[in-house]
């Protein structure tokens, strides 16, 4: 699996996600430049979960942005279709099976959650939403496990909005990204094909008819570091 927009073969992604687990957070720190831990906070503001509410943190990997939904009295669950980064996750707890205090790990899959229907106030997903196979079938299952009034917040890597630095940004992306994956030890391969992705993914406004189309409404998005992620959010019609 060499190129992004050929075949997405779910296990082939998880597979490539489990042979990075153990390193992933360390390599995304270093490859956004700490950027990271500023768009994590960004994506729980706007999911902005207060006591009693049920979050599903999707494509959730190791964890490490499920405990910022429980701030405010929430509970969270953390769910990815990557065993390896569940395990990793549930090791980083303290846990010794898939649950950790305070934070459940639930493997799932993004086009069939092990979920009810109407279970979750709101459902996030930060930077996975371009590994899914099906963009559109994943958004429609994330709207029937969300209940009526809730919220969707997606945080993806996009367009950058500023046209002289959108030239160094892609020059970054597929030729030095892969080799600072490699001297931090993760596996090249993987973020080739990270990169590959993030580099065909739609820019905001067509990402944001998508999330429409699924049936979410209210859809709209914010711009972090100049366009390279975007927040989308969405609510189910009541």
């Amino acid at each position: 699996m060499t190129r992004a927009q050929l075949d997405k073969q779910p296990d082939e992604v998880a597979a490539m996600f489990d042979r990075t687990a153990r390193r992933y957070d360390l390599v995304n720190d270093v490859i956004s430049l700490g950027q990271v831990r500023l768009w994590r906070k960004a994506v729980a503001a706007a999911v902005d979960a207060g006591p009693g509410e049920l979050v599903l943190d999707l494509g959730a990997g190791t964890g490490t942005s499920t405990d910022a939904f429980t701030t405010l009295g929430a509970r969270a669950i953390a769910s990815d279709f990557s065993l390896g980064m569940l395990s990793t996750g549930v090791r980083r707890h303290g846990g010794n099976a898939l649950s950790g205090p305070g934070v459940p790990f639930i493997a799932g899959d993004a086009l069939r959650l092990p979920f009810a229907d109407d279970a979750f106030d709101a459902v996030t997903i930060s930077v996975a939403l371009r590994n899914v196979h099906d963009t559109a079938r994943a958004l429609r299952e994330m709207l029937r496990v969300t209940r009526p009034g809730g919220r969707l917040v997606v945080l993806e890597f996009s367009h950058v909005t500023v046209g002289a630095f959108d030239l160094v940004y892609r020059e970054y992306l597929m030729r030095l990204l892969p080799k600072v994956a490699t001297v931090f030890g993760s596996n090249d391969d993987s973020y080739e094909y990270l990169a590959e992705s993030i580099r065909d993914w739609p820019d905001q406004r067509t990402l944001a008819r998508t999330i429409q189309d699924a049936g979410w409404e209210r859809v709209a998005w914010r711009n972090l570091s100049m366009g390279i992620v975007a927040i989308h959010r969405g609510f189910k019609p009541a």
